[in-house]
């Protein structure tokens, strides 16, 4: 028994202290960091609640944090229903959906910076295209303002996780015990009562899991904002990751912006454990 307790703890090891290393001791020195007005290379003076409180104050943080929480809103009900609707269609009776399944989950394979670029070419110069040829304004100028910049992250978003998120869709409906399918269409549901009622519920604990990955990787969104828009025009499409870097690096404001990532881990945990509480409640054990 002892062995098996020196062994397990050995194999732990390991992992614990790169856990410890890279994620519990940066924590604890960018709490300390975001009460002082460290800037990066002298050491900061403590300064107790004044970076936090500013916060409340500053322009651009809040007005970057409305934008993140309406983009992950949308965000996370387009790639779910996406999502669910990929995996409904190669888990049903076609002879090509192995190959719709690498199609689909291809573009979670593509950097966030590579399919930013990609996706400014199609909206700046196959959108502009389009609308020249088909006589459309609304195709003219995407990007150049807040709500296609808007629109356009979303649709980024949106084409490169509904593969990833239909994966995990796909292990749950494959598990789905058949014969109360079969039993459901015997006793007369259709193809939606089925849903609803069925198969729905059963994939409530694939919702948990998707929501909580759509939820994390739609606040802590960079790469994708950094290359389709840059935060622009004038900022009004910047996400908060974006503007807690431009304040560290580019104003050299290390202790405020460690403020601005601690307001912001705060929110997100909060919210994603609220998120995964209600949605276990409502799960359906299979």
């Amino acid at each position: 028994m002892r062995t098996r307790d020196l062994s397990y703890w050995l194999f732990l090891a390991p992992v614990l202290i790169a856990l410890t290393l890279v994620v519990v001791i940066p924590l604890f020195f960018g709490v300390y960091y975001s009460f002082t007005d460290w800037n990066g290379i002298t050491s900061g003076e403590f300064v107790g609640f004044k970076n936090y409180l500013d916060l409340f104050h500053d322009a651009d943080f809040l007005a970057s944090l409305w934008f993140t929480v309406k983009f992950s809103v949308v965000s996370i009900i387009l790639i779910n229903i996406i999502g669910l609707g990929l995996a409904l269609i190669v888990t049903s009776k076609i002879k090509s959906s192995k190959f719709l399944r690498t199609i689909f989950f291809m573009p979670n394979l593509i950097g966030g910076l590579i399919l930013g670029f990609i996706w400014q070419f199609i909206f700046l110069k196959v959108f502009s295209g389009l609308g020249d040829l088909l006589g459309i304004e609304g195709l003219q100028g995407w990007l150049s303002t807040t709500q296609t910049g808007f629109w356009g992250l979303v649709i980024l978003m949106s084409w490169q996780m509904s593969g990833y998120i239909m994966v995990i869709y796909i292990a749950y409906l494959e598990g789905l015990p058949a014969e109360l399918i079969e039993a459901a269409e015997i006793d007369g549901a259709n193809a939606f009562q089925r849903f609803r009622y069925i198969i729905f519920p059963l994939v409530a604990p694939a919702f948990t899991v998707s929501m909580f990955l759509t939820l994390s990787n739609s606040f802590k969104l960079y790469d994708q904002n950094l290359s389709l828009t840059g935060g622009g025009p004038f900022k009004s499409t910047q996400m908060v990751a974006m503007e807690i870097f431009q304040t560290a690096f580019g104003e050299n404001k290390m202790a405020y912006a460690q403020a601005q990532a601690v307001i912001f881990f705060v929110i997100v945990a909060i919210i994603s454990l609220t998120q995964v509480y209600f949605n276990k409640k409502r799960e359906v054990e299979m």
